[in-house]
């Protein structure tokens, strides 16, 4: 695998990883996913990817909205360690980022929430995030439909 690889980026990085999984064994890989898992999974359950290699520490890239009806801050490991979060818009652009989420919810959402709803008008902004209901729909798309048939 290393024969004739002079530098790190001339390794094949599934290969690599193959390898490590193997010395690692089922036992280990479990506690590795544990201790420093690749996804953060949202209240939505839909998944993150988790970037360790972000200069503040572990970082993930997540919609706000995802994260509605959070009210805890998202940590990994048995430290506890606080993920950064780099909260995006639903056009995915950054809006704020954050290693308190509770304190966001408290503190400067208000503001947040009153810019995203002047320029995404279609999607849900709640007052208290915390208590809402995690979403990727518009406010449209979010509505039961109107079952009642008429004839």
């Amino acid at each position: 695998m290393l024969d004739g690889k002079r530098r790190l980026g001339d390794v094949d990085p599934q290969g690599l990883s193959a390898v490590l999984d193997g010395r690692l064994g089922w036992d280990g890989r479990k506690m590795l996913d544990r201790l420093a898992p690749e996804y953060f999974t949202t209240p939505m359950g839909t998944q993150a990817a988790i970037d360790y290699d972000a200069p503040g520490g572990p970082e993930v890239e997540i919609r706000v909205q995802a994260l509605f009806g959070l009210r805890e801050h998202p940590c990994i490991g048995p430290d506890r360690l606080p993920l950064r979060l780099s909260l995006t818009s639903p056009a995915g652009r950054p809006i704020q980022t954050t290693a308190d989420l509770p304190g966001f919810w408290a503190g400067s959402w208000a503001d947040v929430a009153k810019e995203m709803r002047g320029r995404y008008p279609r999607h849900p902004w709640p007052d208290n995030p915390a208590e809402a209901s995690a979403t990727l729909r518009t406010k449209r798309a979010s509505r039961p439909a109107n079952n009642a048939a008429k004839s």
